[in-house]
C-alpha cells in the first residue's frame, strides 16, 4: 500500500449525536473499525449523491466498517437541530450523525468542499481524503487494502456498529415533494422518503390509491409492484402527447437518476429515460436515445417550448425530454455550479429543484436552490429575478433586486403573469410579480415547504414537506394587499477564508488515483480544470479551461476578497485488468478567499488523495 503521512485523526466534537439512541460517541469507541467520515449538508444534492454511494459500502462492510455523517451547514435553517433530524430520517441516513453547526470538525479536518470525505484506519490515522462524489469504487479498494493490513497486524476489530436506528411516527404522508392537479380534481402526490405516488381526493387529505410498493427500488410494472427511490417532480403531458407516448404522467425518479412514466388509468409505471447510472460525462449538445443516457438526480419536470423540461439538481443543469420521439438531451447550462445569466448553453446554474412554465406559455420559472435564486428562461436567455449568488441568501422582500431567498424547492405561475416561490428554509411562501419588481411574502411559519399547485379553482396547495400534508393558502394571500413585506435577516455563508498573496499563486488540486487505478486517456486527456473567479476582477490571469491540475494564477492586489470557483475532473480506469472499468471523478470548489500581503502563494485542494 502506498505510503501516506501519518495524521492523526481530530477527535470527534460536535453539538449533538443522532443515530446512536443518545450516546456521543468518541473515536477510542470506534478505534478497530475503518472509519468514512462524511462531511456532508443536507442542501447539496452532491451530498446526497454520497449518501447512495455509501450505503452497499455500509452493507458490505458492516461488520468492520462505520460510516459517521459529519453534518457541517451552509444555510441558517440547516443549523436548526430540529431540521437536522429531519433531513436525516427524509434522506435515509442509517449511520451515526454528528452535528457540527459551526463547522469545528469541518476545519479541523481541512474540508473545503461539500461533500469532503476523510478515511480513517483502524489505528486512529487519516489514510485518505476525497472532495466530491464518485468515489465508490476507489473505497472498495481502499477498504479492501486496509482489512488485509490491519487483521495481519491485529488491529482490526469487527463487530457490530454503533447505529441505532430511530422510532418513525406514522403519518399519512412522509416528506412529500411535489404535487400535481389531475384532471379530475384529485391530487398526486410524490410521497418521497415512502418511495412512492399517493392520490388524494380535492381535499390534499384523504387518500385515493397508491402507485409504487413503498419500498426502494426500481421496478417497473402494475402499481402495486413498481417501486421508486425518493421520487420528486411530476408533469402531466398534453393529451395529444399522452395519446403517443403511451402515458399520461411523467415522474422524476431522483434517486435513481430515471424518468418513468405513469398510465393514470391503471397505474401502470414505466421507464422513460435514463439507465440508473448517475451522469458522469461531458456536455454536449445532441440529443440522445432517451433510456441510453445517463441522468443526475433529476429534481422537478415542467411542460415548456413542447417538451417536458428536466431540472437536473445533480448536474447544475436543465434538460429536456421528448417522450414522442423519445429522446433527451441537455438544455441549459455547462456543470459549473455558480449564477450567470445569459444564453441557455452558457448559463450556469446551482441545484435548480423547481419548474413552472407561465400561463401563456412564454417563460419557464426555476426556483434555483443553492443560489437562493428565482430565475426564469424566455426566448432562449436565462435571466435571474431574485438573488445574489452562491454564499447570498436571506428573508427580504422588496425590491427584487435587493430581496432575498433562502434554498427555495419550489414554484408556481399565476395567472396573473405573477409567480410564487416556496422559499423553503424559509418556512414561507414569497410572490414576486414582473410588472411591479416587488417580492412580498404571503404566509409563514410552514414547515420545508417545497412545491405549490394551482388546482382548477384557482385555490393554491403548499407541499409542506417537513409537516407531513399539504396546506391551503388563505385567498387573499395571492393579492398584493395579501402580501406581507418582511425586512428579516440578511446571511451570507461564512466559511474561513483562505488568505492568498496578491500576486503570482499556485493553484494544485491533489488527484491520487484510488487503489488498483491509473489515470485514463483514451478519450482524450485524463484531467481537466476550470477556474473562474467572483468578482472577475479577483484574478489577473489564469481564468479558462485547460489539462493540467496545476495552474499558476495571478491575484489581483486591487480585490479585497471574492470567490475562486474551481472545476476540477480526472478520469481513471482499473489496471491491469482485462476488461477494465473506467471511473470519473468530479468536483466543484467555491473557495473564499482574502487578499494579505505575505499569506501563502500556494492554494492546494483535494480531489482524491492526502495532502501534506
Amino acid at each position: 500500500m502506498a505510503t501516506s503521512p501519518r495524521v492523526r485523526a481530530p477527535e470527534l466534537k460536535g453539538r449533538q449525536w443522532l443515530n446512536t439512541g443518545g450516546r456521543d460517541l468518541t473515536l477510542a469507541d470506534l478505534r478497530g473499525r475503518i472509519l468514512i467520515l462524511d462531511f456532508w449538508t443536507f442542501c447539496c444534492i452532491n451530498c446526497l449523491h454520497v449518501l447512495d454511494e455509501l450505503r452497499p459500502l455500509e452493507q458490505k462492510y458492516a461488520d468492520v466498517l462505520v460510516a459517521v455523517g459529519v453534518h457541517s451547514p451552509k444555510f441558517e435553517h440547516e443549523k436548526d437541530p430540529a431540521a437536522l433530524a429531519a433531513a436525516v430520517e427524509r434522506y435515509g441516513v442509517h449511520h451515526p450523525v454528528l452535528d457540527d453547526p459551526e463547522l469545528d470538525m469541518w476545519q479541523q479536518y481541512a474540508a473545503r468542499a461539500w461533500p469532503t470525505l476523510a478515511v480513517v484506519d483502524p489505528e486512529g490515522y487519516v489514510v485518505a481524503t476525497m472532495a466530491g462524489e464518485g468515489h465508490a469504487e476507489g473505497l472498495t479498494r481502499l477498504i479492501d487494502e486496509l482489512i488485509g493490513v490491519h487483521e495481519a497486524k491485529g488491529t482490526l476489530r469487527r463487530g457490530d456498529g454503533p447505529y441505532v436506528p430511530p422510532a418513525e411516527p406514522e403519518t399519512a404522508l412522509r416528506f412529500p415533494g411535489k404535487a400535481v392537479a389531475l384532471p379530475d380534481g384529485h391530487l398526486l402526490v410524490s410521497d418521497s422518503a415512502r418511495h412512492r405516488l399517493v392520490e388524494l381526493e380535492p381535499d390534499g387529505e384523504t387518500p385515493v390509491r397508491v402507485i409504487g410498493s413503498g419500498q426502494r427500488g426500481r421496478a417497473d410494472g402494475p402499481a402495486e409492484a413498481a417501486s421508486f427511490a425518493e421520487p420528486q417532480g411530476l408533469c402531466l403531458l398534453p393529451r395529444h402527447v399522452a395519446e403517443v407516448a403511451g402515458y399520461d404522467l411523467v415522474v422524476a425518479d431522483t434517486v435513481n437518476h430515471l424518468l418513468r412514466g405513469v398510465r393514470l388509468a391503471t397505474g401502470e409505471v414505466t421507464t422513460v429515460a435514463g439507465t440508473g447510472r448517475p451522469w458522469r460525462s461531458t456536455v454536449d449538445d445532441h440529443a440522445h436515445d432517451a433510456v441510453s443516457v445517463d441522468l443526475s438526480s433529476p429534481w422537478d419536470l415542467a411542460w415548456y417550448d413542447g417538451k417536458v423540461i428536466v431540472a437536473m439538481a445533480g448536474i447544475h443543469q436543465l434538460w429536456w425530454f421528448d417522450p414522442v420521439k423519445r429522446t433527451a438531451g441537455m438544455y441549459a447550462g455547462t456543470t459549473v455550479e455558480a449564477l450567470r445569466d445569459g444564453p441557455l448553453p452558457d448559463v450556469w446554474l446551482a441545484q435548480p429543484s423547481g419548474l413552472a412554465a407561465s400561463a401563456d406559455g412564454i417563460r419557464l420559472w426555476v426556483a434555483d436552490s443553492e443560489t437562493s435564486a428565482l430565475r426564469y428562461v424566455e426566448d432562449g436567455v436565462l435571466s435571474t429575478a431574485v438573488g445574489q449568488g452562491l454564499f447570498d441568501f436571506g428573508h427580504v422582500d422588496g425590491p427584487a433586486d435587493q430581496a432575498l431567498l433562502q434554498h427555495p424547492l419550489g414554484v408556481c405561475a399565476l395567472p396573473d403573469g405573477s409567480v410564487l416561490v416556496a422559499d423553503t428554509y424559509n418556512g414561507a411562501v414569497r410572490r414576486f410579480d414582473p410588472a411591479t419588481g416587488l417580492v412580498g411574502t404571503v404566509a409563514g411559519g410552514l414547515a420545508e415547504p417545497s412545491d405549490l399547485v394551482l388546482t382548477a379553482d384557482g385555490a393554491v396547495l403548499v407541499v409542506e414537506s417537513a409537516a407531513h400534508r399539504l396546506t391551503q393558502l388563505a385567498p387573499g394571500a395571492l393579492t398584493a394587499t395579501g402580501a406581507d413585506t418582511v425586512a428579516g435577516p440578511r446571511h451570507r455563508t461564512e466559511r474561513r477564508p483562505t488568505d492568498l498573496a496578491p500576486g503570482e499563486v499556485t493553484l494544485e488540486v491533489v488527484f491520487t488515483p484510488a487503489p488498483g487505478q491509473k489515470l485514463d486517456e483514451t478519450y482524450g486527456p485524463s484531467t481537466r480544470l476550470v477556474v473562474s473567479a467572483s468578482p472577475p476582477e479577483l484574478l489577473l490571469s489564469g481564468a479558462g479551461t485547460g489539462t493540467d491540475l496545476s495552474r499558476p494564477l495571478v491575484v489581483n492586489p486591487a480585490v479585497a476578497e471574492g470567490v475562486l470557483q474551481v472545476v476540477a475532473q480526472a478520469a481513471t480506469c482499473d489496471a491491469d485488468v482485462e476488461h477494465a472499468a473506467c471511473h470519473l471523478t468530479r468536483q466543484d470548489w467555491g473557495v473564499p478567499v482574502r487578499v494579505v500581503d505575505g499569506a501563502p502563494t500556494r492554494l492546494p485542494l483535494v480531489l482524491r488523495g492526502l495532502d501534506p
